[in-house]
């Protein structure tokens, strides 16, 4: 069959359910994971030939996003700043409004790259945040700590993949009662952790709400700031003086979520919008 018969394929069958541009995304994705042909291929070659060999995983891609599956989970793989990741229905699909939360630490080190650092990301899910804070401050020593086992066992394998050495932990943030085996404090502490009320359900996409995992996205309604109450009080205790907690928020929650770490005597406390113009990401100084 022709490729661009295929194309053509895609854009009916998936029509009444993504936006043009969304669609050709999906279509020149799958060709550059399966068959490793550019995108410009069409360009150059309209009449490019494809074996039925060729054509299986294809369609079999396209069966899938019929059902709303995410590409990243059909192709097994996602991009977060300039690194590879694997993914699956474990661990949470990396987003841009975490990379600007990465960001966002790395300027703020960029004075002290070379020092050693001490950095832990809790809630680290496919270890995207731990990950791209080891490559760009390879000075730091970095943590990685997430409830789930088969997370960290996907976190484990990118960072292998991602030549970064970073010390994952399975544990459960909640269970205020435990010692992690630990010998310092540390200079930053991240988190992006479960922030969606279930009331707020009704405005998550049907790819997000039907594969991603739910531990890592929802929260009660009657505790939404659960995760953030239990990572400010294990803050108090594991940050350095002046050390940094950042992050990732619910946007209908920023001034709650700031109130929260006044109360726990944080300070500069700074709230910052994503590229969207949501309240997205919080900075705190333990004093």
């Amino acid at each position: 069959m022709l490729l661009r018969e295929i194309k053509h394929i895609f854009h009916k069958e998936l029509g009444e359910i993504y936006p043009k541009e969304e669609i050709d995304s999906f279509f020149y994705n799958c060709i550059e994971h399966y068959l490793k042909l550019e995108r410009f291929i069409l360009a150059i070659q309209p009449e490019y030939v494809l074996t039925k060999e060729e054509e299986q995983p294809l369609f079999e891609a396209l069966s899938q996003l019929k059902l709303q599956k995410p590409l990243q989970y059909i192709l097994g793989t996602a991009h977060f700043m300039d690194l590879e990741l694997q993914v699956n229905e474990n661990v949470l699909i990396p987003r841009p409004e975490t990379e600007e939360l990465v960001q966002w630490i790395l300027d703020d080190c960029q004075v002290e790259r070379s020092r050693d650092l001490k950095v832990l990301d809790i809630g680290t899910g496919s270890g995207c945040i731990a990950i791209a804070l080891a490559k760009h401050l390879p000075n730091a020593k970095v943590y990685a700590l997430d409830v789930s086992k088969e997370a960290i066992k996907v976190a484990e394998e990118n960072a292998e993949n991602n030549g970064v050495e970073v010390t994952f932990i399975q544990q459960d943030i909640l269970e205020l009662e435990f010692e992690l085996e630990l010998e310092h404090k540390f200079d930053i502490i991240v988190s992006n952790p479960p922030y969606v009320r279930k009331l707020e359900k009704q405005e998550i996409q049907n790819n997000v709400k039907d594969f991603e995992p739910h531990l890592a996205l929802f929260v009660k309604d009657n505790n939404p700031l659960v995760f953030y109450e239990a990572i400010a009080q294990f803050s108090k205790n594991h940050l350095v003086e002046n050390g940094k907690l950042y992050f990732e928020i619910n946007q209908y929650l920023g001034e709650e979520t700031a109130t929260l770490l006044k109360a726990h005597n944080f300070s500069e406390i700074e709230l910052r919008k994503d590229i969207f113009g949501n309240d997205r990401m919080l900075k705190a100084t333990r004093t």
